[in-house]
């Protein structure tokens, strides 16, 4: 059985760099991208405590994850890669982090290629880093690209 690479997809040019990264050095492998939707997209608070959930706002970024999948595809086909490589995509709904690297524990995942946005200090510290975690927390090699 060969390498299974994972690549989390966001749409960002950060996320395809590293969509083109795993494409370039990881011929003749299983690439399988996953988009993560967050699973509060679709609820909305009116402040008080109470809130609403709509499913169709779910629904729509299910279907965003679905489409950039679909551009992952093109991508690999116009690098020409897909005659080697096997590709397959995936769209969870989680926490992202949590949900990348339970994606990678589950589906015999050898090597994970992310991007990052680079950011840094205190917006780092207040936003989070998907990509730290997952390099802190994945039992198997992390790529990062910027």
């Amino acid at each position: 059985m060969g390498t299974h690479v994972l690549v989390p997809i966001d749409g960002s040019p950060h996320s395809w760099a590293a969509f083109d990264h795993a494409v370039s050095n990881h011929d003749g492998a299983t690439i399988t991208t996953v988009h993560v939707v967050d699973p509060m997209e679709g609820v909305y608070s009116d402040y008080g405590g109470g809130g609403y959930y709509d499913a169709q706002t779910h629904d729509r970024a299910v279907e965003r994850g679905k489409a950039l999948g679909e551009q992952a595809r093109d991508r690999a086909d116009d690098a020409g890669s897909l005659e080697t490589t096997a590709l397959e995509t995936a769209v969870e709904t989680g926490p992202t982090a949590r949900t990348i690297l339970e994606f990678a524990a589950e589906n015999d995942v050898d090597h994970i290629v992310m991007g990052s946005h680079g950011r840094s200090g205190v917006a780092r510290v207040l936003l989070g880093s998907v990509a730290e975690t997952v390099a802190r927390r994945a039992p198997v090699p992390v790529t990062i690209v910027r």
